[in-house]
């Protein structure tokens, strides 16, 4: 008799049914789509921050001057300390090796040009754009291509093995500079008599009143064999919370593994420096700061959205089940008078609620997996990763959902009084 008053309830309601389930189903997928994309944005949103900026800087021990990176006043190398090029590869060789996206070293010095008779003044900065390196058995390309996202060239990217160059924006503004222009630099000895430049490079910092050029280019201007001045690094990290604070010097040895092993932004400079010999490394804090505000900001709205689906949810549970009871009010008014108690009437709306959740959960779920991999194609490029879990996770919910919409139209209904309902007072 119970399965064929269910069978009964869904028949003769299908259209109040259906429409209860469509109402679930897009509060689960939104919900899924939610949870999807929480569980998989820390990489890939450190991955698109990454791609604009760097956040570890290296320089040798013997420093004192100020510089500023992306607004960020950092202490690079005084004029006598330098780090080897030939260690820089290294870096890749580090615990973190994966989490380390890539690296640019610089060594800059200002610098006398002659272009079409005159001659000019202006910093000459040495760099990788995009430089094949190997690290044991692994190759890989780096350069500020990869760290630095907001670099701008008009014209065509120098290669590394070129004596090609970029002309700063506001340089070649100031001083005529255009594209295919050959510069003088260094001495004749030396033999760099020509910089081509290739392309004219926005960045919004120092380097807009410069020349930029490859690394072994500078190198050989200033006679400066294997030097780098300094490193600026982009790695993915762990946003810092009150455990990536703490002193390690302090830990104990359990929490120093913890912590050594945790891809924070420090514990990642603590491995490089122990591989790179008398270097400091450290983070551009205003970039770390950057990165967990943005996580914490789109974590909470994740999570506003999906607590607004569950709650527009429950209350389209709750006007079906209230319409469903009022209209079968009769029915359970029989019910109660054929002996029925509540806990049967409120087992009958109950097994129909569990089945619109379960329905609408599993439809939801597969909705959600198509919107939260639309979501990684359209924002990150890439799919976005659904644990096996989730579907748990959104059939509970959906089931809790259900069933607190449903709580205030099934008291309704077991206080029914048999006698006034069936009389057609109620």
């Amino acid at each position: 008799m119970f399965g064929r008053l269910l069978f009964e309830s869904f028949r003769r309601q299908l259209r109040r049914k259906a429409f209860a389930v469509l109402a679930i189903t897009l509060g689960m997928s939104i919900t899924t789509a939610m949870i999807s994309v929480a569980t998989d944005i820390g990489d890939k949103l450190n991955q698109e921050l990454r791609t604009g900026s760097a956040n570890l800087v290296v320089t040798p021990l013997a420093d004192s001057l100020d510089v500023n990176i992306g607004g960020v006043d950092l202490k690079p190398a005084s004029e006598g300390a330098f780090i080897h090029e030939s260690d820089l590869p290294k870096i890749k060789g580090v615990f973190f090796r994966h989490n380390i996206l890539g690296y640019a070293p610089f060594l800059s010095a200002s610098q006398n040009f002659t272009i079409g008779g005159r001659a000019i003044t202006a910093d000459l900065v040495g760099t990788y754009f995009s430089q094949p390196v190997q690290q044991g058995n692994e190759n890989f390309a780096t350069g500020v291509r990869t760290v630095n996202g907001f670099w701008k060239v008009e014209g065509n990217w120098p290669a590394d093995n070129s004596a090609d160059a970029l002309a700063g924006a506001s340089l070649a503004r100031k001083t005529g500079i255009r594209i295919g222009d050959r510069l003088q630099a260094g001495s004749q000895e030396l033999r760099i008599n020509e910089l081509r430049i290739t392309g004219i490079l926005s960045t919004g910092a120092a380097e807009d009143d410069a020349i930029v050029a490859p690394l072994h280019v500078v190198q050989q201007v200033l006679g400066r064999p294997d030097a780098v001045r300094r490193v600026i690094v982009s790695a993915l990290t762990k946003p810092e919370d009150a455990f990536a604070r703490q002193n390690p010097a302090s830990m104990s040895p359990a929490a120093y593994e913890r912590w050594s092993c945790s891809p924070y932004a420090n514990s990642i400079a603590d491995s490089i420096s122990k591989v790179l010999p008398n270097v400091r490394v450290e983070q551009i804090r205003q970039v770390e700061q950057n990165q967990g505000n943005v996580l914490a900001r789109i974590s909470g709205l994740m999570l506003l959205l999906t607590i607004a689906s569950l709650v527009a949810s429950a209350l389209a549970v709750s006007a079906v089940m209230a319409a469903t009871i009022i209209e079968r009010r009769q029915e359970v008014g029989l019910m109660k008078s054929l002996g029925a108690g509540n806990l049967a009437v409120a087992s009958l709306f109950l097994t129909e609620a569990g089945i619109l959740a379960i329905g609408g959960g599993i439809l939801g779920f597969a909705a959600g997996v198509v919107l939260a991999h639309r979501i990684g194609q359209s924002i990150f490029g890439s799919s976005i990763t659904v644990p096996p879990v989730v579907l748990a996770i959104v059939l509970f919910g959906a089931l809790v959902v259900t069933f607190v919409g449903s709580t205030g139209a099934i008291r309704k209904a077991m206080r029914f009084d048999p006698a006034v309902v069936l009389r057609g007072d109620a």
